[in-house]
């Protein structure tokens, strides 16, 4: 049976990665901390790998110890309290761990990167309307571009069987940023920051593990796509969708001006820096929140894999609020 790691395994779409990967009939490693929950890591087949980056002393010893066939690297950090820690958790994370894989006596088949769409940066200024691989990367906030050095660093390694995945807005069961929202409106409020028409870009969890199986376990290497269902949304079809799912319409809909929201967010961020806890919405994040057009180019995907994605943001989220309002979080 081959064998799989897969890091940053506790977490949201790590999770979905070690479903999909014992589908497949691998033998699955899950890569955590010591302290990592593994409320959704019950699977009694699933094999647990207690990575600390920090020694990676240890790390070499447990990777030679196993022999892995397959690597996907999903560990990372989207919020932090100081912008350096994107690089340190990021990029030197992920370029120390590859290195120790490339030094390992192991028959790598692929290193599976999961980056983001931030490391090339939003469609605004692009004529025709979308981002592809061709484009010279535009990261608008730190996040980005800890992912982008991340990826050059890969591309600089002529003979290692890399892969990677820029998924675009990762949406579904258990995921709690845009979760927020959807709390927001079944208690009466849809609220939408600034009066700018945007143009999202989303993928269902599911889709998103599926197409990243398919890579890992294909002959392709050395090559990135970017993920989305290949749809443009407006901001308002997530309050349209939300009003189907939960049966109800919103109290009350506002637009708060996006110089109220970068206010908050200063705050917030100063609050996070006392306190140690960064909040979702901080500066950065407005960074993202102020771009108009996320739209990418998913055709790569399509002729190498046959992505067809079997969700689009309507019936994903009719799955997606359903299971919030089963597991009692709505």
């Amino acid at each position: 049976m081959q064998k799989i790691l897969i890091t940053g395994a506790s977490g949201f779409v790590g999770s979905f990665l070690v479903e999909e990967a014992l589908k497949r009939g691998l033998a699955v490693y899950a890569g955590v901390r010591k302290t990592s929950s593994r409320k959704y890591l019950q699977d009694s087949n699933i094999k647990f790998l207690e990575l600390d980056f920090n020694d990676l002393g240890q790390v070499r010893a447990q990777l030679k110890s196993v022999n892995f066939d397959y690597v996907i690297h999903n560990a990372g950090v989207v919020k932090v309290n100081k912008k350096e820690e994107f690089f340190k958790y990021n990029t030197k994370l992920t370029t120390d761990f590859a290195t120790v894989l490339m030094e390992s006596p192991s028959t790598l088949k692929k290193f599976t990167y999961i980056s983001s769409a931030a490391a090339y940066g939003p469609a605004d200024k692009l004529t025709k309307g979308f981002v592809e691989e061709s484009d010279t990367p535009s990261p608008i906030d730190t996040y980005g571009e800890s992912k982008l050095a991340a990826e050059n660093w890969l591309k600089e390694q002529a003979k290692f069987p890399y892969l990677i995945f820029r998924p675009t807005g990762v949406y579904g069961p258990r995921e709690t940023e845009i979760f927020t929202f959807f709390k927001a409106f079944n208690q009466g409020l849809e609220g939408h920051i600034g009066s700018t028409p945007q143009k999202m870009a989303f993928i269902y969890v599911k889709d998103l593990v599926k197409v990243v199986l398919d890579g890992t376990l294909s002959n392709k290497k050395q090559k990135s796509y970017f993920v989305s269902d290949g749809n443009a949304y407006p901001t308002q079809d997530l309050g349209k969708y939300a009003a189907i799912a939960l049966n109800k319409k919103p109290l009350l809909k506002i637009n708060i001006p996006i110089g109220v929201v970068s206010v908050i967010a200063s705050i917030g961020e100063g609050i996070g820096r006392l306190t140690g806890k960064m909040p979702v919405l901080n500066k950065e994040k407005v960074k993202i929140l102020k771009s108009k057009n996320w739209q990418v180019d998913i055709a790569p995907l399509q002729n190498d894999f046959n992505f067809a994605p079997a969700y689009d943001l309507e019936t994903g989220l009719l799955e997606t609020i359903q299971w919030y309002k089963e597991n009692k979080w709505l």
